[in-house]
């Protein structure tokens, strides 16, 4: 049987610094990549006034909700040891909510034709999490600097 010393160094240990940096990265890429998909499903024909209402429900769904869990996850973040695995850069519930929302996505998309709908629904989503991420980008900033 493998001592624990030996299975715990094939873990992905990373510095406080890289969670730091990797918790705003996933929510800018992921909110980059749905904003853009969204974008693909709206256009910008007539259906321009879609956008400002993603962008409105978006930017309230960042500032009411997003904020908060971008900022207890930082402060968890902080409690880290110098040292602990990538995958901790957010907890176990929130990746089964990851999860879930892919599913979610999938079934949406399998159920019905993309369009007008749920390309706001991305936009909106999307926005939210890229507007949301700057807490992270700044708390991995004043880390940075302070070194």
């Amino acid at each position: 049987m493998p001592k624990k010393n030996d299975i715990t160094r094939f873990r992905p240990d990373v510095s406080k610094s890289v969670h730091l940096f990797a918790a705003p990265l996933i929510w800018t890429a992921v909110g980059i990549m749905l904003m853009i998909r969204g974008l693909g499903w709206i256009g910008f024909s007539l259906t321009g006034w879609l956008l400002f209402i993603a962008l409105f429900i978006g930017t309230i769904k960042s500032l009411t909700i997003l904020d908060k869990s971008a900022k207890k996850n930082l402060n968890r973040i902080m409690t880290f040891n110098e040292k602990s695995c990538i995958g901790a850069v957010y907890p176990w519930r929130t990746w089964l909510l990851v999860i879930l929302m892919m599913a979610t996505g999938i079934a949406l998309r399998s159920m019905t034709e993309p369009g007008l709908f749920l390309g706001t629904v991305y936009l909106a989503v999307g926005w939210g999490l890229l507007l949301s991420s700057r807490h992270g980008w700044e708390q991995w900033l004043r880390r940075i600097r302070s070194r």
